[in-house]
């Protein structure tokens, strides 16, 4: 797939099969997340895959409780409190309403970052429009407090590096729809903060 075309069809997908990811792909997508640009070429991410059926589902489970966790903060504590209008929110409760949904995406992705100097989103990026690229679906999912230590306990990882990011990846059920974008007029100006550009291609 052209990368244009993976820019621009590029979405958050949480409908995925459990079909198999080959090495080949995997190594392809990781080598292409490696590749993102960092400050001082500082490289701070690493990438825990994980493929175990028992680690996915321990890991579902834990980012299903630090979901509500924060949930909990803006007194959400059960499905129906989400507004019908939070679009996110609400296509988030397929992973969060049965941790089995998310467990069973080809693999997960843990995007640790081994310096707070820097951030890995420019990796997470690079690492969907790759599999996006290739035909697979993904969307980033945080993990965090409360469940942050048991986390780095369930797959070693040491501590300070932190573990805030997993990608579910594997292959789309169904089509992958638009996305919904804000208009570039909103989001793009010209010599000034507001000042309207000659631009209408839409996002």
């Amino acid at each position: 797939m052209p990368l244009g075309e993976a820019i621009f069809t590029q979405r958050a997908i949480r409908r995925l099969k459990p079909d198999p990811i080959s090495d080949a792909d995997l190594e392809l997508i990781l080598a292409a997340a490696a590749r993102a640009p960092s400050g001082g070429n500082l490289q701070p991410w690493r990438f825990v895959v994980v493929r175990d059926p028992d680690l996915k589902q321990k890991l579902a489970e834990y980012y299903v409780e630090a979901w509500w966790h924060r949930r909990s903060a803006q007194g959400i504590t059960r499905p129906e409190h989400m507004p019908k209008n939070n679009s996110s929110g609400q296509a988030a409760l397929h992973f969060t309403t049965d941790a089995r949904n998310y467990s069973r995406a080809a693999v997960l992705i843990v995007v640790c970052n081994v310096s707070r100097a820097d951030n890995v989103m420019t990796a997470c990026q690079n690492l969907m429009l790759a599999a996006r690229a290739l035909g697979m679906g993904s969307t980033i999912t945080r993990l965090g407090e409360p469940v942050d230590e048991r986390v780095h306990s369930l797959l070693g990882i040491p501590t300070g590096v932190d573990a805030d990011y997993c990608i579910p990846l594997g292959y789309a059920e169904g089509h992958f729809g638009p996305a919904q974008r804000k208009p570039l007029q909103e989001l793009a100006f010209l010599d000034a903060y507001g000042t309207p550009g000659p631009w209408h291609l839409q996002p």
